[in-house]
């Protein structure tokens, strides 16, 4: 007997690797990694590519947008909203050029009780993206 539940949005861009957008494991969601891919297609906003799909530019503000909003399609599919985060891992790919710029719109985006946050920097995420979200949110009606 399985203890959790795999949730997947009709609304958020499709994963890109066999992994559902959520599991549902009793009161708590967590999400798989969230990156701000737009659905139905391979568009990355503010991202522009040359022709061997490398980065030539991008805009951290117009992917931190796309990813809180896929974010929230994604919590509103499986029955939660905004507020029912609780702990958010944030992934950049560059933390000296990213970081003032995501944590201005965090502050905007969570402006009251935001969840908990870690933010890291790595070297590279699995599609040309500067940024994606691991989300853990409390179910509401659940706590």
């Amino acid at each position: 007997m399985s203890l959790s539940t795999a949730e997947n949005s009709t609304t958020a861009p499709e994963p890109v690797g066999a992994y559902p957008h959520a599991r549902r494991v009793g009161k708590l969601l967590f999400l798989s990694g969230v990156g701000p891919r737009k659905k139905g297609s391979k568009d990355i906003p503010g991202v522009s590519l040359d022709d061997q799909g490398n980065i030539t530019d991008y805009d951290i503000e117009a992917q931190c947008h796309s990813v809180f909003a896929n974010v929230r399609d994604i919590l509103e599919s499986c029955g939660a909203s905004w507020g029912d985060l609780v702990d958010v891992t944030v992934f950049l790919t560059n933390m000296d050029d990213d970081f003032a710029s995501y944590n201005k719109l965090w502050a905007e985006y969570f402006a009251d009780d935001p969840p908990c946050r870690t933010t890291i920097e790595i070297n590279k995420l699995p599609t040309p993206i500067a940024i994606e979200l691991k989300c853990i949110a409390v179910l509401p009606g659940e706590a």
